[in-house]
């Protein structure tokens, strides 16, 4: 691959009539990378926990000149059953018919505590959510992947995902995780028009990366806007037969 995905240069529309879902995006980058999709032509479901941080999101992009109104799917991945998947899943499939895109981007840090002291609990919630929660939504979407020309899907990966560091817990193993389920993915669909791939967008002026480090300078960190590009290069046409790979935005 000759392209840079940090480096990426793309046109104003490079996006223009993909479907594309993104988790997470009610604050962070999950809404930085729904604001600039929607000026790249997408039409974005948001997906979120809280209605109202979603739609004010959602205001913002109407607020976009030329922008695809967008939808919004409240769903907590932390307590949502089965039922929960297959009524966001039928929703998208009656009111849109497919997918272009999927942005697995919620996520939760969990516990700083070594392995010795994380409570077995706080793990499993952590786990649920990061990598299981991703699993499911994925599953019950993949229909309407496939109805795509051009689908891909994307997670959010981390550092600690791929080298593993103390006091990282859960977060680290749920990193690791999501790594082997975006290949998996690829591999399963290698012969198919849906890629798999992750992205690291490193350390980040988010309320997750806040959470983590709270005595950190946090204006030396990029901001959401300044670690989109590898997201929409994945997203876009020009990643076509890009799958199985892991990319860092810094």
């Amino acid at each position: 691959m000759s392209t840079d995905p940090r480096a990426y240069k793309y046109s104003g529309d490079v996006l223009q009539d993909r479907v594309i879902l993104i988790t997470g995006s009610s604050d962070g980058i999950g809404r930085a990378l729904a604001l600039e999709a929607a000026r790249l032509g997408a039409q974005v479901i948001l997906h979120g926990r809280n209605a109202k941080k979603l739609e004010k999101v959602y205001d913002e992009i109407l607020a976009i000149d030329g922008a695809a109104r967008p939808s919004i799917a409240v769903l907590d991945l932390a307590s949502a059953n089965a039922d929960g998947y297959t009524t966001l899943a039928n929703s998208v499939a009656d009111d849109i018919g497919r997918l272009d895109g999927l942005v697995h981007n919620a996520a939760i840090v969990g516990d700083r505590f070594s392995i010795e002291q994380y409570d077995a609990v706080a793990w499993q919630k952590v786990m649920h959510v990061n990598v299981t929660a991703s699993f499911a939504l994925t599953q019950v979407l993949l229909p309407l992947l496939r109805a795509s020309d051009d689908a891909s899907v994307v997670f959010t990966s981390s550092g600690v995902g791929r080298t593993g560091r103390a006091y990282w817990g859960a977060y680290a193993a749920s990193k690791f995780a999501i790594e082997g389920l975006s290949q998996v993915l690829a591999d399963e669909h290698r012969h198919a028009s849906l890629r798999s791939n992750c992205v690291n967008p490193g350390a980040t002026r988010t309320g997750m990366r806040l959470e983590a480090f709270p005595a950190e300078d946090r204006s030396l960190l990029k901001t959401p806007e300044q670690v989109l590009a590898p997201y929409i290069y994945l997203l876009g046409p020009d990643s076509r037969g890009v799958t199985g790979q892991s990319f860092d935005s810094q």
